[in-house]
């Protein structure tokens, strides 16, 4: 797969929307000498561009090669100032950063009272906004203008500054270990994925114990809880403890719900927060809890009062659409599903500069799943080809795994038999690769290994050993997992039954509504 060349400054210049490009441009002329400003000039050129060029700029003449690196540094800069001022971007974290600013220029000029006038505001501001970081902050600029000057504001102000400090001060380190916990995990399970047994469960049980901070729950704000049930999700999805997942993603989702107004200041953790959510209620099969979350899910995203911006956008998008296949998933309507695919590429292409790679091929087992089990395996491998031969990212190796896995399945679903024992041998010689393989896929890959010397009459009955074989992983805490990837029992199940895998997944789903 090519890559396009990136360029930071190009990106940016492509990611505005019309009233940013005309608000820049605004900004630019706001004095006459700026008007046929080089750095302007550079701007138009890239904003026609559809893909950049180097070579096209430098024909223009508006500069040399030598300096073409500083104009670009210096227009990006003046975007970026140009952003600062825009209305839609200045939320209360800007807010409380400009006062914060506006109260430093009185300082240095002596103006004190009117510094600690400010200061006082934003501090306010940024506590009941739970942005204690920028609080602290404040408070010591407070601490250095009253030690340093008589200002005689309050009585006993030096101790309450002190122990306003020492509160925040201990709040923020919590925080701190809280959130790099969190991010500890979340490297953890990039770099390893769930835990494969006994000795990794109890390596990483050690691992979070020792560097869980103590706490008390009443005495925790806002953004402290917030860490916490992140850093216990992520232990808990690397143990694969998915009802424990529920539990954390739950609360951190209630924590924002029942806080409003912490959706519009955090919305990208709002989003997060219920995507995992959902991941949680896919892998417990909890159908109508997934339903409810999902439609309340995006409902809020789709209110008035709800931030836009193109990350948010990007992130909602991945995470409903994501979602959505996952609940045709469950219920086994992937002839249905097929009306998603068209719209989810389409905006994969919209936002190509704000989703990374390894999420666009996410989408695409997705894609080539919900083909599977509509029985159009040719769709179904051409996706998978997408992921199996793109070698310009690193992905995890579960899902180059079960992507190589679908794809001998689909080919030989699809008749495509007449290179099977190539595509068997490469995607063996893959998978020996890889540490630490899923019993699930050894037995798998020995039952294909054979395919070639079992006779047609008999195969069935192969069918049906590998099916028992595999039932008896269904409920291993290691080894379940591998089912959520690719029901190969469903599979099976449809292959020994002589009815499409969709059926036999609907079926299914419609038993455990019956019997729940």
């Amino acid at each position: 797969m090519t890559r396009e060349q990136k360029d930071n400054l190009f990106v940016l210049i492509k990611s505005l929307s019309k009233s940013e490009k005309r608000q820049f441009k605004l900004y630019v002329g706001r004095l006459g000498v700026n008007e046929d400003s080089k750095f302007l000039t550079l701007f138009n050129i890239l904003d026609k561009l559809s893909a950049y060029d180097e070579a096209t700029i430098l024909k223009k003449g508006i500069v040399k090669k030598q300096q073409l690196s500083n104009l670009k540094a210096h227009l990006y800069k003046q975007i970026l100032i140009s952003l600062r001022l825009n209305p839609s971007h200045q939320d209360i974290r800007v807010q409380i950063r400009e006062q914060l600013d506006f109260a430093t220029i009185l300082y240095h000029k002596g103006l004190y009272k009117q510094s600690l006038k400010i200061l006082d505001k934003a501090k306010n501001l940024a506590i009941s906004n739970e942005e204690k970081n920028v609080a602290y902050e404040i408070v010591e600029l407070e601490k250095v203008i009253e030690s340093q000057y008589i200002t005689r504001s309050l009585n006993n102000r030096a101790d309450e500054l002190s122990v306003q400090a020492k509160e925040l001060s201990q709040q923020n380190v919590l925080a701190s270990k809280l959130s790099n916990l969190s991010l500890q995990l979340y490297g953890q399970f990039l770099k390893t994925g769930y835990v494969k047994n006994k000795a990794e469960t109890k390596r990483i049980t050690e691992y979070y114990h020792d560097r869980l901070p103590k706490y008390d729950i009443n005495d925790l704000g806002f953004r402290e809880k917030l860490w916490l049930y992140k850093a216990k999700l992520w232990y808990s999805f690397l143990t694969q403890d998915f009802l424990a997942c529920y539990k954390y993603a739950s609360k951190w989702v209630n924590l924002f719900y029942k806080n409003h107004e912490m959706i519009v200041l955090n919305p990208v953790f709002f989003l997060r927060g219920n995507h995992y959510l959902l991941e949680a209620l896919f892998y417990l099969r909890q159908y109508e809890k997934f339903k409810y979350a999902l439609s309340r899910f995006e409902q809020v995203t789709h209110e008035k009062w709800f931030p836009v911006d193109d990350n948010i956008d990007g992130l909602a998008f991945l995470y409903i659409f994501n979602n959505k296949f996952n609940l045709h998933f469950i219920e086994g309507s992937f002839e249905d599903g097929l009306a998603l695919i068209d719209d989810v590429l389409e905006r994969l292409k919209n936002y190509k500069d704000r989703i990374d790679e390894h999420h666009v091929m996410v989408f695409y087992y997705k894609i080539a799943s919900m083909y599977f089990g509509a029985g159009d395996n040719k769709k179904c491998i051409s996706f998978l080809e997408k992921i199996i031969s793109n070698k310009s990212l690193q992905m995890r190796e579960d899902l180059l795994c079960f992507s190589r896995i679908l794809n001998l399945v689909a080919h030989y679903e699809a008749g495509l038999d007449y290179n099977l024992d190539v595509l068997i041998r490469s995607t063996y010689k893959f998978l020996i690769k890889m540490e630490d393989l899923y019993e699930v896929q050894k037995e798998f890959i020995k039952f294909l290994r054979g395919l070639g010397d079992i006779y047609p009459n008999e195969v069935k009955n192969e069918f049906k050993k590998l099916h028992s074989k595999l039932k008896e992983f269904e409920n291993d805490p290691y080894e379940s997992r591998a089912f959520l990837y690719l029901d190969i029992i469903s599979w099976l199940e449809s292959k020994i039954q002589n009815k499409p895998i969709g059926l036999i997944i609907k079926n299914k789903f419609n038993e455990m509504k019956y019997n729940s």
